[in-house]
């Protein structure tokens, strides 16, 4: 079962100069199991953190891009070669966690957010 981390408890927002955008701290590295996804509330949008075992940690959107369910943190996390992947848990597509590309299907894409680990929390940018 996938547990909805709050964002609220940590609330942490770094501004970025120019573009808009700002890193929103979500949650501690710890807080993260490797290989197992997390579905987060960030700034209004649902996401679904992943840290591997290699350590990275990912960002993807929580809505799967063939079915709009938010589902996506509760996908299989794997690797094709040196890329790591996350299989949809509705019909199975695996997308890069790195670009969002699907791998089976190019017509559709996973959307990604730039993720970081700082202070021993995850950040994300949005």
């Amino acid at each position: 079962m996938t547990a909805v981390l709050e964002s609220a408890a940590r609330s942490f927002v770094e501004r970025i100069a120019g573009d808009g955008t700002a890193w929103h701290r979500v949650c501690a590295v710890e807080d993260l199991e490797p290989g197992w996804g997390e579905a987060a509330l960030v700034a209004g949008r649902q996401i679904a953190l992943f840290r591997t075992a290699a350590g990275e940690v990912f960002a993807v959107e929580q809505a799967d891009p063939a079915t709009g369910a938010h589902v996506m943190a509760r996908g299989i996390t794997g690797s094709r070669g040196p890329r790591p992947t996350l299989a949809s848990p509705l019909h199975k597509e695996v997308y890069d966690l790195g670009t969002g590309e699907c791998l089976g299907n190019p017509g559709l894409r996973l959307g990604t957010f730039t993720a970081r680990v700082a202070d021993g929390f995850i950040e994300v940018e949005l």
